[in-house]
């Protein structure tokens, strides 16, 4: 594989990586904001699909920033376990791009 092929290979994923956290954070910024005005929800299953993606570490900082499902010890332990998987297929993912190289 090119240096200039891994080069484009790194920004794709920082760019996917950067793009799901800011999706994340977007999402639960806009869920706290739905149940203050009792509109419709985002449904938590969408909210740990994002965290599984990536999206875990924005997951955390906006739970402990707009204090948003942090008085839900289910939904935290949900967030914890996918914010594990969520590293653990990082670190894959990884591992697999520098095995290839």
């Amino acid at each position: 594989m090119s240096e200039w092929s891994m080069q484009v290979q790194l920004l794709a994923a920082l760019s996917w990586y950067l793009l799901i956290n800011v999706l994340t954070f977007l999402a639960y910024a806009w869920d706290k904001r739905a149940a203050r005005r009792h509109r419709t929800r985002v449904p938590e299953r969408r909210l740990h699909l994002l965290e599984l993606l990536g999206g875990f570490p924005m997951a955390w900082v906006a739970i402990l920033t707009l204090r948003h499902k942090s008085r839900k010890p289910g939904f935290l332990v949900r967030t914890l376990c996918c914010s594990v998987l969520g590293f653990a297929l990082l670190l894959m993912v990884s591992w697999l791009a520098v095995g290839t190289a």
